[in-house]
C-alpha cells in the first residue's frame, strides 16, 4: 500500500484542484451573474463569454487550462523521486479533468472540460496540446461552433498522440488510455450540443445570453 500512496495522493490532489470551478469563482469575484444561470448554464469559458465580459471569459479559460496542466507538469518535474511515472501524470491529469466535470466543491455540477483537457494535453507534451488546440481553432473559425470544434479536437487528440509517439515523445499505453477516456467524456458531456447541432439550434460563438 505504501508504494502506491504517492500516486493516490497525487491523483486525489489533482481531482481537488480540478474541482475548483473557475467560471463560478471568477464571476463571483467580478460581481457577475452565475454562469450556471444563463446561456447553456455550463460553468465554462464559452458560457462566461455569453455574458459579454471578455476579460472574465479569458480568465476562466486560462485558469481552467492551468488546473489541468499543473498536476501533469508537477509529476513530470518532481514525481520521479516518489516513483511517479508518465502514466501516473496522465491519470492525475484525467483526475483533474474529472474534477472539472464533477467538482466536489460545487455539488458535482461542473463544466464540459475543454480548457482543462487542453491543459492536460499540454502537460503531457506541448506539441500534443498545440496540435489539438489548432484543431479547435480551425474548426471554430470556419464553423463558429465551440461545441463542434471541441468534439473535433477530442476526436483527433488520441490520434495525434499515437502519431507523435514515433517522433516527438515515447508512446505510453497508460497515457493513451487516459487521453481516450478524456476524449470519450468530452463527447458525453457534449451530447446535448450534438442534438442541438443536428436540430440547427446550437448557439454560435459570440452569441450573448440574451440570444
Amino acid at each position: 500500500m505504501s508504494s502506491y500512496l504517492p500516486s493516490i495522493v497525487a491523483i486525489v490532489l489533482a481531482y481537488l484542484l480540478g474541482s475548483l470551478s473557475f467560471a463560478v469563482i471568477v464571476t463571483r469575484a467580478m460581481g457577475m451573474a452565475d454562469p450556471r444561470s444563463y446561456g447553456s448554464k455550463n460553468p465554462g469559458a464559452t458560457n462566461v463569454l455569453r455574458s459579454g465580459n471578455k476579460l472574465a471569459a479569458l480568465a476562466t479559460l486560462l485558469l481552467d487550462g492551468i488546473k489541468g496542466w499543473v498536476p501533469v507538469f508537477l509529476i513530470h518535474r518532481y514525481g520521479a523521486a516518489y516513483g511517479l511515472q508518465e502514466g501516473t501524470a496522465a491519470i492525475a491529469g484525467l483526475a483533474a479533468f474529472l474534477g472539472h466535470l464533477y467538482p466536489i466543491f460545487f455539488g458535482f455540477r461542473g463544466g464540459k472540460g475543454v480548457a482543462t483537457a487542453l491543459g492536460v494535453l499540454v502537460g503531457i507534451h506541448p506539441w500534443l496540446g498545440l496540435a489539438t488546440g489548432l484543431t479547435w481553432v480551425i474548426i471554430a473559425f470556419f464553423f463558429r461552433y465551440s461545441s463542434l470544434a471541441s468534439m473535433a479536437a477530442a476526436f483527433f487528440a488520441p490520434a495525434y498522440y499515437v502519431i507523435g509517439g514515433g517522433v516527438a515523445w515515447p508512446l505510453d499505453f497508460a497515457v493513451l488510455i487516459a487521453i481516450i477516456f478524456i476524449s470519450l467524456l468530452l463527447f458525453w458531456r457534449h451530447r446535448e450540443n450534438i442534438r442541438r447541432l443536428v436540430a440547427g439550434t446550437e448557439s454560435r460563438l459570440g452569441s450573448t445570453k440574451k440570444d
